[in-house]
């Protein structure tokens, strides 16, 4: 029968006495309180009989012959386990000493010879409250102990399928340091990283409301949406604004993520920085003060796309230079007093770390260590230092998915026109395309900067007929771009076509791309780098900088028509996993 039945039910009761007058008169009084009754003569036979029968309550007398009745007690406390059994002593002892040693061998209370009646069913009841209530209480700690097992093994499961989504991407570069300290198994905090096809880097650094299964609903999603957009080469802002959109669709109310993106561009010396929500970022220089990085915009999530502002601000930086994002858990971490370690804690530790050469994140680390106490807090912080391209460029292979099958033999046209020109960049679709060849997934960096110089000569010299020239100084270079911006309000008629071409051959494949726009052309035949193969000088009214890429990187560039028309040949070797030695060398 349960034990969280009613209180009023029959209970099984235990009787233990030498004496076998004072036995038979407590049994019958036990009896005709309507409980069932087990008794016994001496200590070792209660402890049999409790093995066997199971008793609700044991009355237990305390000088009893064979085994005496504080050490059955001793042994009865240890077969009930966790199980409330209230042991009675009954008997005559007076001394204090003697009462004292039966409560220390197991015992709850003392029945007093001779017996009395009211005080026996009183005793019994009050007892029998004690052990349902400590029944109770043992139930809803199982119960709140499976439901805990349960959600562990849930998290557990939310972060093996998380960690399958969202991989680790290029975290582990050299220029990247970053701390995670859940106090969760999963805590809602995410930090993604990879490089992108056009060369840089991209990092989110996020923090879910909530925390388990409901913060993984959005992180999952979000980690699919940035390695996914950043391998096909869309732009930091491109990939805010589909994480904001697909986060308001499927988030409820009162859910949201605060996040923040860096967008590192270590050729130009150039990092873009968008802040929604986390804490100040900050830019440690090399030399000069440390620049704090605000939040300007609301966390991803709360606002309709149309509301949605993804611009982010554009830094100036030198080598060496470092950006860090952090979650509020660095600046909520609070010592013995309650205190927070707060933005002072941090800018004291990024000033210290650039007064000793130490490592900014480190820093930080080390002072939030020494303010809590060693105690680890809800963080995560990252930081990313501005460094030669060319120490990273290893890292794009690992961001392209291995996939084994993919169609070979293909000729695809891809037009954009008018209004859309000056809206929409064709370049992820067209690198989307070329993926799909397994032979090519490999060349993402390379095909990417193909067809983004092919797509921006056509643009900007094709369509729009800007001068080179206007880009050799500081004022010109703001001229060209504001020049760019009002013309491409003015594109009725024009286009851009590409046209992309892949076979097989013996060693690999062939990529062949030619794109057209609807400009006037040039003057190919007489273009510098075209004649001599050299890059022309600043001087000469050409840049060439772009031609000189295509044909660096191509097994051969063609122009056609009047020089609106430019064909590229990309040969690719299957089994050395490189270029033909002859293209490198052009």
């Amino acid at each position: 029968m349960d034990d969280t039945v009613a209180d009023n039910r029959p209970l099984k009761i235990l009787i233990a006495d030498d004496s076998d007058t004072d036995r038979l008169i407590l049994r019958a009084l036990v009896k005709r309180l309507g409980h069932e009754v087990y008794d016994v003569g001496n200590g070792q036979e209660a402890v049999a009989m409790f093995q066997q029968a199971a008793p609700d309550i044991v009355l237990l007398d305390a000088l009893m012959p064979v085994l005496d009745g504080m050490e059955a007690a001793r042994q009865i406390k240890d077969l009930a386990g966790e199980r409330m059994v209230p042991v009675i002593f009954l008997t005559s002892l007076s001394e204090a000493g003697e009462l004292a040693q039966c409560l220390e061998a197991g015992g709850d209370d003392f029945l007093s010879k001779p017996y009395n009646r009211v005080i026996i069913e009183a005793k019994i009841k009050a007892f029998n409250r004690m052990r349902l209530m400590h029944q109770t209480l043992s139930d809803q700690r199982d119960l709140i102990h499976g439901r805990n097992q349960l959600l562990m093994r849930e998290q557990e499961t939310a972060k093996r399928v998380f960690d399958n989504v969202a991989h680790t991407g290029c975290l582990d570069a050299f220029n990247l340091r970053h701390h995670a300290s859940p106090l969760a198994i999963f805590n809602g905090d995410v930090l993604f990283a990879a490089p992108r096809p056009a060369g840089g880097m991209l990092v989110f650094i996020g923090d879910f409301t909530g925390h388990g299964l409901p913060a993984a609903i959005g992180a999952m999603p979000v980690a699919e949406i940035f390695y996914g957009m950043t391998r096909k080469g869309f732009k930091g802002t491109d990939v805010l604004q589909e994480i904001n959109q697909k986060l308001k669709q499927i988030l409820p109310a009162g859910m949201f993520c605060c996040g923040g993106m860096i967008e590192a561009d270590f050729k130009q010396n150039q990092v873009r920085v968008w802040n929604g929500g986390l804490p100040d970022g900050w830019l440690v220089p090399t030399n000069g003060d440390c620049q704090a990085l605000p939040s300007r915009h609301l966390p991803l999530g709360i606002l309709r796309p149309e509301q949605f502002q993804p611009e982010m601000d554009l830094l100036t930086t030198a080598p060496g230079d470092q950006v860090l994002m952090m979650t509020d858990g660095v600046l909520e971490a609070r010592n013995a007093r309650g205190e927070m370690f707060g933005e002072v804690g941090v800018l004291r530790a990024l000033q210290q770390s650039q007064g000793n050469g130490s490592q900014p994140v480190d820093a930080v680390m080390t002072a939030v260590r020494a303010f809590t106490g060693d105690q680890e807090d809800d963080s995560t912080l990252l930081g990313l230092e501005m460094v030669d391209e060319a120490g990273i460029s290893e890292l794009q292979d690992r961001s392209i998915p291995s996939v084994l099958s993919g169609p070979t033999e293909w000729r695809c046209v891809y037009e954009v026109r008018e209004r859309t020109l000056g809206d929409f960049s064709p370049l992820p679709l067209l690198l989307h395309i070329c993926m799909e060849v397994p032979g090519l997934r490999r060349r993402s960096g390379e095909i990417y900067t193909l067809l983004a110089e092919l797509y921006n000569n056509a643009l900007e010299h094709g369509v729009l007929e800007l001068p080179s020239d206007w880009k050799h100084s500081s004022e010109g270079f703001g001229r060209y771009y504001e020049e760019r911006r009002r013309r491409l309000g003015r594109v009725e008629g024009h286009f851009i076509r590409f046209s992309l071409n892949h076979t097989m051959t013996d060693t690999g494949g062939r990529l062949r791309v030619v794109c057209e726009d609807s400009g006037p052309g040039f003057d190919f035949h007489n273009h510098p780098a075209l004649v001599s193969g050299d890059p022309p000088a600043a001087t000469s009214g050409y840049a060439g900088r772009g031609l000189m890429l295509l044909k660096r990187l191509a097994e051969s560039v063609t122009f056609h028509q009047q020089g609106n028309q430019v064909e590229i040949v990309y040969d690719w070797d299957a089994v050395s996993g490189s270029l033909e030695p002859e293209t490198a060398s052009q």
